[in-house]
């Protein structure tokens, strides 16, 4: 076990960062570390914040959601000090992995958002992603900010059929 417990903490958030093709929300890491017990929110996002700092992470924020994801460095950093994680710590995080890697995919993968535009409409951005490739990207404008929340809330549920029939049209397929 690592004499610091900083340092234990970060090493094993490069390695779920390092597990996963995607990014990781700082609600799933949240979700790990504060369900399990083993730090507190406050020094999970003192972690977070000291590994954007050494730039062994990278943070982006979409809509009200917050993604992280690690950079060469940071694998770097981890193949060379991740020894030091106990094996029932990586047990404990891949097992977490493994439960929640639909859910973790499906949050990171579908994503939605508007902003108002110099002409007064808002534009809503909608995007459906698979790793690190985007799947589908669509821009709508809508006249007002209620409207655009709306869309941008069913999105969610409604990109796959949405995707389904763009796909089928495209290739000619009938009704």
């Amino acid at each position: 076990m690592l004499s610091e417990p900083m340092t234990l903490y970060k090493l094993m958030i490069l390695y779920m960062l390092r597990q996963v093709n995607f990014p990781l929300t700082e609600d799933r890491l949240s979700e790990f570390f504060l369900s399990r017990e083993y730090t507190t929110y406050f020094t999970l996002k003192q972690a977070l914040a000291e590994l954007i700092d050494a730039e062994l992470i990278r943070c982006h924020q979409v809509a009200n959601t917050t993604r992280y994801t690690i950079t060469p460095e940071g694998a770097d950093t981890y193949q060379f000090f991740g020894k030091k994680i106990t094996p029932e710590i990586v047990k404990d995080m891949d097992e977490f992995l493994k439960e929640n890697r639909f859910r973790i995919r499906s949050e990171v993968g579908v994503t939605s958002d508007y902003y108002l535009s110099d002409t007064g409409e808002y534009v809503i951005q909608c995007e459906v992603s698979e790793g690190r490739s985007k799947v589908i990207a669509l821009t709508l404008s809508a006249p007002d900010e209620t409207q655009a929340d709306m869309m941008c809330s069913r999105w969610k549920d409604s990109s796959q059929d949405i995707y389904a029939y763009i796909m089928k049209k495209l290739l000619g397929g009938s009704n």
